[in-house]
């Protein structure tokens, strides 16, 4: 075993190198040393880059995970926190550092930009999946303005959906989801879901959304949409404090409330229903569990008769879809704005963005005793988005009010204080913040640049837009799991 001689005056440990990237493996018998405890990343970073270890022809910056957290401090920081002694042999498991997801473009809007949604490749399943082509990546934009934009990575705008007189939203949208690649659903303060067809010509410079579908049931703003389209189905989070269940099948649809549709509506279907082009449905549910507004509500990601919702009553609640019922309920101090699923973490995790600028993190199967299982503190405004790593089971991007979007990954954590609650605390890997067209940064905390909506997709890259009236998309290869 090689000792790396230090000063005297430092003490020693013995650590042992390992890493589940084969291509950087180091021999057996080179991955037990003794090393000084004074050393941190960068310096364990030079050990691994040396001719004597993995002899790299170019230097590697690497990070270096202890129990599945990122070594932030010394070696002897870390036995010290810990209670160990230099008797203890440290398991470092060693990955190439990570690239930060640097700003790619910007594409302006005539209005603030609510929603945010990709299509690719990843973002489909089955048979769609495997027909989609590369370059075939469209990103659709709910606006203010009550309009639908879909664009391609160029920021060439391929289709808008038509003005409220032609069949399209009256008021701003607030959510709008691909349900596959020819059909789209969007919601927001006009109180009704609508789904679009979507057809493209032939070289895929234009494009056209047809409505086909609107929905009827909420009585007030609808926040968050979220769809399962194998199933066609559609959840909905309203300030109404409910959560709608919907399907896009027509023939199974309930009828719409007459008493929620427009009069000009009212009127046509009293003179003849056949006159009325777009055919109006009502919820297979509305669910009543929370106490106030209902700000999000997603699929449980590997099992589609599951729901979680969060609201501003401070819950997270979980649904049996099959029945409508509540099934769990778990009650955090904070109101909630924004929800998503991290599946693979610990079976899987919940996070949520409260406004009290952090974001929670749970475990829907644990006790209902233990509620918070993580908070990510660093954003200084309300938690407006979240979004999933689609290349690591440890990452996701939040957007806030603060004007930024903030790139966390569920290994970099600390011990939080006692203000903070004592329990594990994350800290942003990186902070993303808002670009003019020409790429110029603007000031962080500057008048409108509120994010509102942020999607992270593995073809396209982290896609964030808000009250600048800008669509912006970053890329980093590798952003929270291993880069290659």
């Amino acid at each position: 075993m090689e000792t790396f001689i230090s000063e005297p005056a430092v003490r020693q440990v013995q650590v042992q190198f390992f890493t589940n990237s084969p291509d950087i493996a180091l021999p057996e018998e080179k991955q037990q040393l003794i090393v000084p405890t004074n050393i941190g990343r960068s310096g364990l970073s030079q050990i691994l880059n040396s001719d004597s270890m993995l002899a790299t022809p170019n230097i590697v910056p690497f990070q270096f995970l202890i129990n599945s957290s990122f070594l932030r401090t010394t070696l002897e920081e870390y036995l010290s926190a810990s209670g160990f002694s230099t008797e203890t042999q440290i398991r470092l498991e060693y990955v190439r550092s990570f690239i930060p997801p640097i700003y790619e473009a910007s594409f302006e809007h005539d209005d603030w930009v609510s929603s945010i949604n990709v299509l690719s490749a990843h973002s489909l399943s089955g048979r769609d999946a495997l027909k989609f082509a590369p370059g075939q990546e469209r990103i659709l934009s709910g606006s203010y303005d009550g309009l639908l934009r879909i664009w391609n990575k160029s920021g060439q705008i391929i289709a808008t959906s038509p003005m409220a007189g032609d069949g399209g939203h009256t008021q701003g949208v607030k959510a709008a989801k691909f349900m596959s690649q020819n059909k789209i659903a969007s919601a927001g303060m006009d109180r009704t879901i609508r789904i679009w067809q979507y057809t493209e010509s032939e070289d895929g410079f234009s494009g056209k959304l047809k409505p086909k579908l609107e929905l009827y049931g909420h009585k007030q703003y609808i926040y968050s949409l979220a769809v399962h389209g194998p199933s066609n189905r559609i959840l909905s989070a309203s300030g109404d404090d409910k959560i709608g269940v919907w399907t896009t099948n027509e023939a199974s649809a309930p009828e719409a409330p007459s008493s929620l549709l427009p009069s000009s509506i009212r009127s046509k279907r009293r003179k003849s229903t056949a006159s009325v082009s777009t055919l109006q449905r009502g919820p297979l549910s509305l669910i009543s569990a929370h106490t106030a507004p209902v700000q999000g509500v997603i699929f449980k990601p590997d099992d589609p008769t599951v729901a979680y919702s969060c609201s501003q009553d401070h819950t997270i609640r979980s649904f049996d879809l099959t029945t409508s019922t509540l099934v769990d309920t778990r009650t955090t101090s904070h109101p909630l704005f924004s929800i998503t699923a991290l599946p693979g973490v610990s079976n899987q995790l919940l996070a949520a963005g409260t406004s009290a600028r952090h974001i929670t993190l749970l475990d829907p199967r644990m006790s209902a005793s233990t509620t918070q299982a993580m908070t990510l503190r660093g954003h200084t405004n309300l938690i407006t988005s979240l979004a999933p790593d689609p290349d690591s089971r440890y990452g996701l991007v939040s957007a806030s009010n603060d004007g930024t979007c903030r790139v966390w990954d569920l290994r970099s954590t600390r011990q939080g204080t006692k203000e903070e609650g004592s329990g594990p605390v994350g800290e942003a890997m990186y902070i993303i913040e808002r670009n003019s067209q020409n790429g110029a940064k603007r000031p962080v905390g500057g008048e409108g640049i509120k994010v509102f909506s942020v999607a992270w997709d593995k073809d396209v890259g982290i896609v964030s837009g808000g009250e600048d009236k800008m669509l912006q998309i970053n890329r980093g290869k590798g952003v929270t799991s291993i880069a290659t």
